[in-house]
């Protein structure tokens, strides 16, 4: 008495299709169905984002390894034919 049985529920599925129309409302599933994708969508790229966030707090990037820097002094290079400047010694 109190449930709905088959019988309602058909006749009621029937005026829903005279009111909307068989295309009108394959429509309306169709956007309704595009809604709920897009918001699973949105749900997903929310939760992907905190677990990033997440890996970034938890485990910070070490630094690059690189090698030494040599700080060592190249040795002077020095040449016969050139004295260096202030000596005297070609003038005399």
């Amino acid at each position: 008495m109190g449930g709905f049985s088959f019988w309602h529920i058909l006749i009621l599925a029937i005026i829903l299709l005279l009111l909307f129309g068989g295309n009108r409302f394959s429509n309306m599933m169709g956007d309704v169905a595009k809604g709920l994708k897009s918001f699973k969508q949105g749900m997903a790229e929310d939760e992907d984002e905190k677990r990033r966030e997440e890996q970034r707090r938890a485990d910070p990037r070490p630094l690059p390894r690189s090698e030494p820097i040599d700080v060592t002094p190249e040795p002077r290079r020095t040449t016969d034919s050139v004295p260096p400047a202030g000596d005297d010694r070609t003038n005399g």
